[in-house]
């Protein structure tokens, strides 16, 4: 297993009037996290907030593309972006115990933070399709160029790991600094990760993403 400190590249916020940050999600131009009682988006070169959305917002919020995802007690909600209209909704798997949320080849993966495991759920019904375990209580889910990566937050400790989607195992682990935390998790697709930061502080914070060797 690799291990390394997690190198911090970049804080946002704080945010006004915003006191918890729990789920985040990008559409490859903007970062969204949960809030709460509201989705908030903002500009991840500017730091400036682009939308607010008064929608109840929990936990994981996930972005397919097309549509966002969101935790809300015991549903998911899937979202119309530039309305903000709830499209349909589904029961989460853990029935209000859910933690991260992405989406990624036709699914979405929601993280069970106690249970420390990720589920594997079809979005139309929200029936769990499998489980994958994991040795630490997960927060944040995401995957990125076919790698599965989850927060961890147990004690006073968090870290981002890469985990084997099948066994589970632990391949890679960057630690966070004392008294730094992750709640939400999500990959811009190429060097960052952004990571919400719970009920510590109002901030959202990327890290960079390990680079790969090229063949």
């Amino acid at each position: 297993m690799k291990k390394a400190t997690a190198e911090i590249i970049r804080e946002y916020g704080p945010f006004d009037g915003v006191e918890n940050v729990g789920g985040v999600s990008f559409d490859g131009e903007q970062v969204w996290f949960a809030a709460g009682d509201r989705l908030v988006a903002f500009d991840p070169d500017s730091g400036n907030t682009t939308r607010t959305l008064d929608i109840a917002a929990h936990a994981g919020t996930a972005f397919d593309g097309k549509h966002l995802y969101q935790i809300a007690e015991d549903r998911i909600l899937k979202i119309e972006p530039n309305s903000g209209r709830v499209i349909s909704t589904i029961p989460s798997p853990g029935g209000g115990r859910d933690s991260g949320l992405a989406w990624a080849e036709g699914s979405l993966w929601v993280g069970q933070y106690r249970d420390r495991t990720i589920v594997q759920v079809d979005p139309e019904t929200g029936k769990v399709l499998r489980t994958i375990e994991s040795n630490r209580f997960v927060t944040g889910v995401s995957w990125v160029d076919g790698e599965l990566w989850h927060g961890t937050w147990e004690g006073d400790e968090s870290d981002v790991r890469r985990i084997d989607p099948q066994t589970g195992e632990v391949i890679e682990r960057l630690e966070m600094p004392q008294g730094v935390f992750v709640s939400g998790l999500e990959s811009d697709g190429a060097d960052r990760f952004f990571c919400g930061s719970g009920s510590a502080n109002n901030k959202v914070r990327a890290i960079r993403r390990p680079k790969r060797s090229r063949a």
